[in-house]
């Protein structure tokens, strides 16, 4: 136990004596700690200088980033983000062109005017008219009753003097997909027509808040053009249908100056056995309208010229003051195969006149000399599919515009 002791005296006593001067003064307690943490220090050194002896190339190690590594129950996961570029409201406002946005003559505008305003710019003159929806039947209806200050028509023939008054009428539908329009009698001679004339449209209330109301006035003209002098439109949803009400609206300048001459329904089939070439001339709907009091009496002449030849002219009935007639008539021309490919169909819409010739509404060409891309795609339909009925509908074309195109147009009258 002595010796022990003496061992540990001297062990303490050669501590003591390795430890700076600073230390040697302070109570044996507290040389007793500092020689502990002394030791551990000393143990510390020793390791780190025996990796360095290992490892002499390698860099210091900086510790610090171990410390993100305690997460305390208070800090929170920051989940990594993708660095984006900030905009500054020039950069963003760069992406923009002004141009498109800019107010001219040409933009639609009108919705920013007034009245008085879209009068005195346009001088196209004003509609009345009303609508109210009767909840009872579930049908919108309109009434158009009377203009005033239309302007002059505007003559686009060089040598015949421009017309004093105009001939007006109002074409209505609903928008967006024109079903079922209508249109009023054409009044005439006349700047300030009186129409009076009241038409329903079958369609659901909810269905009825979704579309715009389109009036388009336009200027009646046998000899010419059905001109459109303006027109008015008015979504249904800005007002209230169920109470109804009137209303003087400025007409607007439309992009449409000339009206659409209607649509025919024509179905095609070719029976290679027989040699036969079936047309079936379905319906119309939506044609000029060439009578001033009764709408139109039209009837379709279908005319088949071989090459630029015509060899066979057949018409259907004549229905009797209407716009949207039905025909369900069918026609049968002799054609063998080897002169199918030479053959065209002229189909031209008149309106049926006692005291002078028939009044043209619009013709189309079918087969080898088509009027159009429409046209074509549908003789070419029926060439692919023989024995099989193939229908489609056209938009009629002016008499100028099918001649312009279709040597066969300038073989028929």
């Amino acid at each position: 136990i002595s010796s022990q002791n003496e061992d540990k005296d001297g062990d303490s006593d050669n501590t003591i004596s390795e430890l700076p001067p600073t230390l040697q003064d302070v109570s044996p307690d507290r040389r007793r700690s500092s020689s502990d943490a002394s030791r551990s220090t000393y143990s510390i050194t020793r390791r780190i200088s025996s990796l360095e002896s290992r490892r002499p190339s390698s860099p210091l190690i900086d510790i610090k980033p171990i410390e993100f590594g305690i997460i305390g129950a208070k800090k929170e996961i920051v989940q990594p983000t993708i660095l984006r570029k900030t905009y500054t409201p020039d950069d963003y406002f760069r992406k923009f062109e002004p141009r498109l946005y800019s107010l001219d003559s040409n933009s639609d505008d009108m919705d920013s005017l007034t009245d008085e305003e879209i009068l005195s710019k346009y001088q196209l003159g004003m509609l009345h008219f009303s609508t109210q929806y009767d909840l009872l039947h579930n049908y919108l209806i309109v009434r158009v009753i009377e203009a005033k200050d239309l302007p002059p028509p505007i003559s686009y023939d060089g040598s015949r003097q421009d017309m004093a008054h105009s001939n007006p009428y109002v074409k209505i539908c609903l928008l967006p997909d024109q079903k079922n329009s209508k249109q009023t009698g054409v009044k005439r001679k006349t700047q300030n027509p009186v129409f009076e004339e009241r038409y329903t449209f079958e369609i659901p209330f909810l269905e009825a808040q979704r579309r715009t109301l389109l009036l388009t006035v336009v200027d009646f003209d046998k000899f010419s053009r059905h001109c459109v002098i303006g027109k008015v439109s008015m979504p249904l949803s800005d007002v209230d249908l169920v109470k109804g009400g009137h209303w003087w609206k400025a007409l607007v300048p439309s992009s449409q100056n000339e009206v659409e001459l209607g649509e025919l329904l024509l179905s095609l089939n070719y029976l290679p056995s027989a040699g036969r070439l079936n047309v079936d001339i379905i319906r119309a709907k939506q044609l000029l309208q060439t009578d001033m009091s009764q709408g139109s009496d039209p009837f379709v002449k279908i005319q088949l010229v071989h090459g630029l030849k015509l060899t066979k002219t057949k018409k259907t009935s004549c229905m009797r003051g209407t716009i949207d007639p039905f025909y369900n008539e069918s026609f049968s021309f002799k054609v063998p195969q080897e002169e199918l490919e030479n053959a065209s169909l002229v189909f031209t819409v008149y309106g049926h006149n006692v005291k002078s010739s028939n009044d043209f509404i619009g013709r189309i060409v079918i087969g080898q000399y088509s009027t159009g891309a429409p046209e074509s795609n549908h003789w070419r339909r029926m060439l692919n599919a023989h024995r099989t009925a193939v229908e489609q509908w056209h938009s009629l074309r002016s008499r100028e515009e099918c001649d312009r195109v279709s040597p066969a147009s300038l073989e028929v009258t």
